[in-house]
């Protein structure tokens, strides 16, 4: 088993920037491919980014490649995005998600219970 646990949504201005963290307990961190995926209201959820297990090859949505960043730390157990430029679009609940595999994917082992973040325009 995995925990998963986000932080470090809220509130923020179009064009500001946020920073989710995302703790994992549980089995070996540094096995999983780990990911972050969004769902706003009335919509499915949605891939944002993901990263390898071994932090090589990272992925993004077209609607945030060159504002978000997707890293990790696996001596911390964790892993991060990094929101820049953000947008009223961008309003969401924020997920992470951890996989056994080389790329995390909607059907993903383990989730998080969710981080809102609102961008006000």
């Amino acid at each position: 088993q995995v925990q998963l646990v986000e932080s470090g949504g809220g509130l923020v201005q179009a064009g500001g920037s946020l920073r989710l963290s995302c703790a994992a307990s549980g089995r070996t961190f540094g096995s999983f491919a780990m990911g972050w995926f969004r769902q706003a209201p009335g919509k499915e959820r949605e891939f944002v980014a993901a990263i390898t297990w071994s932090g090589d090859s990272t992925y993004y949505a077209d609607s945030v490649k060159g504002r978000f960043t997707i890293s990790r730390d696996n001596a911390k157990d964790s892993v991060y995005l990094q929101m820049n430029i953000l947008k009223p679009e961008d309003t969401a609940v924020y997920y992470c998600a951890a996989q056994l595999g080389r790329v995390v994917t909607p059907k993903a082992d383990y989730w998080g219970q969710g981080t809102q973040v609102t961008v006000s325009s």
